[in-house]
């Protein structure tokens, strides 16, 4: 595909406020004070369920789409946080628990177009030990996932949404966790989908994310260590191999089973995905994500930078 160009911007995930900074407009002049242009809003900082009621929440995401706009921050999206993380959600067994995750999303799509952003994503399920344990129910599972995803993609695009991302993982109860299952997952969600694609958040590049999450660690482990010269010394993850990879599947995408059903993005956002431990304090966290993004910027000016294929 010669000539064909990707834009790459860096951003941040805003789990670094989670549980600290309860004010939008400390949210997003924050951001721009560590040194990112862009801001992917984490769930666990206003939750649809938990964070008060319908007109709070509404009145939040007003206060925080004013904020970002005062502040000239782009909200790429709103990404879970750590609650889903802790369910069975829309792969349990009982359509009870499923459904009412499905809601949270339905919800959280609402939250996400009164802040100003039109995509959301995260991961919502798991597969319990019993599913996977017998390939029947398994495969029937898999199969649930998928078609759950094509419908919420329906629902999503009445209500204005433009894509929704789930995650790859590190285990398999949380799918898709390998290659060949992250192929089946993006065919089998789009496949014939009546709504807004369906991607994946990878942590390494794909020409199908939008979003790719980056973080210092270990092969071993999933820190979300800072991008700092303690941590890099300590963690495995460079850029320059990342931004690679990006390149190299774009300009493969045309031999891959996936591209029967999604087009090649044209813009990715490499996300900044640093949580901190809770007995960090706040001034430390701000100075390990200003180096971070100066680390980053590096690679990826602040401005962004284009990819030509």
């Amino acid at each position: 595909m010669p000539g064909k160009s990707v834009r790459l911007e860096l951003g941040v995930n805003g789990a670094f406020l989670t549980r600290r900074w309860e004010e939008p407009d400390n949210f997003m002049r924050l951001t721009r004070e560590i040194g990112f242009r862009n801001h992917e809003f984490c769930g666990d900082v206003l939750d649809p369920f938990f964070s008060g009621d319908r007109d709070y929440q509404l009145a939040t995401c007003a206060e925080i789409k004013a904020a970002a706009e005062r502040h000239q921050v782009h909200l790429t999206d709103i990404y879970t946080g750590v609650a889903t993380h802790r369910f069975h959600g829309l792969s349990h067994s009982h359509p009870s628990p499923r459904a009412r995750m499905r809601q949270w999303i339905l919800d959280v799509m609402d939250l996400a177009l009164a802040m100003g952003t039109d995509r959301v994503g995260g991961h919502w399920d798991a597969f319990s030990v019993e599913v996977l344990g017998n390939p029947a129910r398994k495969a029937e599972a898999y199969a649930g996932q998928q078609a759950t995803f094509r419908e919420l993609a329906a629902r999503g695009e009445e209500k204005g949404i433009a894509a929704i991302y789930q995650e790859q993982m590190y285990i398999p109860s949380e799918v898709p966790w390998t290659l060949q299952e992250a192929e089946d997952f993006l065919i089998g969600a789009n496949r014939g989908r009546p709504g807004c694609p369906v991607y994946l958040t990878v942590d390494v590049g794909a020409a199908c994310a939008e979003i790719i999450h980056l973080q210092q660690t270990t092969p071993e482990a999933s820190h979300h260590w800072p991008f700092t010269e303690e941590y890099n010394e300590k963690g495995h993850v460079e850029i320059p191999p990342i931004i690679e990879a990006i390149q190299k599947s774009h300009a493969t995408y045309e031999n891959s089973p996936v591209s029967e059903h999604l087009p090649p993005v044209e813009r990715t956002f490499l996300i900044a995905e640093i949580i901190p431990g809770s007995t960090k304090t706040e001034q430390k966290l701000l100075d390990e994500l200003k180096v971070s993004a100066q680390y980053l910027q590096q690679f990826v000016p602040e401005g962004g930078m284009t990819l030509t294929i």
